[in-house]
């Protein structure tokens, strides 16, 4: 079905919906416009022969998932009866209406959805590039490094372990520290942990952007004596001579660089919009897709909506927004195209599982605002065993047999007053 696609879209210069990005946004999304009205024409421009399932990499690292069940064929995922464009997309020209592929073929729209997603920019640190996945450096970012993670863990009987986390926005901002509760639970749980010496470098302020989980997740801090330094920000490695430089502000506001050895390094590099969107006029001034933050539709083209990571939106960037956000866009395209007005107004809802220690997980849910959205009848500011299951057994489940095929549970969105 997909290469008969893939053929037929290889010579069309002309699209009705066209979806930039075939990720969780971008399929989840085909599949609801599909469920809503069959038979509408959409195609989706997405150069990846693969398709992963991101959230499940910090359980890679941790030990806790196989690596081969996070990724599966993209032709498995791609909903049938869609165009399916294998490009990338090199240039957007919102005001033509048109899309310019890395091939240099060009193809004209009536509405597009831009959900490519965000870059992780590894080159912003200075030799880091040259040395990941060897010399004790790790990330949990990348699919191929995420055992590489474990298998480091797995190996550190005593030293320096530094966890880093960049500026914001990032997407699942609990990630780094994830990584840190899961490495330190297993040192924990044999016995070395008192000969590690672990510290998280974060770029921001706090530990965690809501305040209401903090308190939980200082205990976990506590509990692996892990210190803990704020505003400093990798910006540089030298994987074989075991050292990362920082950098932090002074009390006079001088920028101050820090060597620091290290035995085993996980960085979360700095993530930014694909150059695709950051060079066009869809993109604020930090380069993300500017979007209404209720509507997610452009602000300036009414033809255009946003969806996912690569928005200009403050919620958190994971796949439970993604989840709610692909409601507030399928009803808002299809009446935007029908001339009725927007019926659903999207909250800010996001979802960070922070997986405290193995089979513990604080389920941290909020909107904008930081205003607490939680899902389910209990106090979610607290470290639970069933939050576990969902984040380690269900959500996985659930991502491929439901969310990619148009099921929307829990997904209840707010109508205009």
């Amino acid at each position: 079905m997909h290469e008969n696609a893939q053929q037929q879209g290889a010579t069309a210069s002309n699209a009705d919906i066209l979806i930039i990005g075939g990720g969780a946004a971008g399929i989840a999304l085909i599949a609801s416009l599909l469920k809503r009205q069959p038979g509408v024409s959409i195609t989706l421009v997405e150069p990846s022969d693969t398709h992963y399932y991101q959230p499940a990499w910090t359980l890679v690292g941790g030990g806790a998932y196989a690596v081969g069940k996070t990724a599966r064929p993209m032709a498995q995922v791609v909903p049938k009866g869609v165009d399916w464009i294998k490009a990338a997309v090199q240039g957007i020209d919102a005001e033509g209406r048109c899309i310019t592929l890395d091939d240099g073929r060009q193809l004209s729209y009536q509405h597009l959805v831009v959900c490519p997603g965000l870059r992780l920019a590894w080159e912003q640190i200075e030799g880091l590039e040259q040395t990941l996945g060897q010399h004790g450096v790790t990330s949990n970012y990348r699919h191929d490094l995420a055992p590489y993670t474990w298998q480091l863990v797995q190996g550190l009987g005593q030293g320096k372990a530094i966890f880093t986390q960049p500026g914001m926005p990032i997407k699942c901002a609990g990630a780094p520290q994830k990584a840190l509760y899961l490495s330190c639970d297993h040192w924990r749980r044999q016995g070395v942990l008192d000969r590690i010496d672990v510290e998280f470098n974060l770029a921001g302020p706090a530990l965690f952007g809501v305040a209401a989980y903090v308190p939980a997740l200082m205990k976990y801090v506590e509990r692996y004596r892990a210190r803990l330094a704020f505003g400093s920000q990798l910006v540089k490695v030298d994987g074989p001579g075991k050292t990362a430089w920082f950098e932090h502000q002074d009390a006079d506001g001088n920028a101050v660089r820090v060597a620091k050895p290290f035995d085993l390094l996980h960085v979360v590099p700095p993530q930014v919009a694909p150059d695709c969107v950051r060079a066009s006029s869809l993109a604020n001034a930090a380069g993300w897709c500017e979007v209404d933050p209720g509507t997610l539709q452009h602000v300036r083209h009414a033809n255009v909506f946003g969806l996912g990571d690569v928005c200009s939106t403050s919620n958190a960037k994971t796949a439970a927004a993604v989840r709610k956000q692909v409601v507030v866009v399928a009803e808002n395209l299809l009446a935007s195209r029908a001339g009725r007005s927007m019926p659903l107004r999207y909250d800010g809802y996001g979802s960070c599982p922070l997986t405290v220690e193995k089979g513990k997980v604080v389920l941290a849910e909020f909107g904008y605002g930081g205003k607490l959205l939680p899902s389910f009848p209990w106090d979610t500011t607290v470290a639970r065993r069933s939050a576990w299951w969902l984040k380690a057994t269900f959500l996985p489940w659930f991502y491929w047999n439901g969310m990619l095929k148009g099921r929307e549970w829990l997904t209840r969105c707010t109508r205009p007053e």
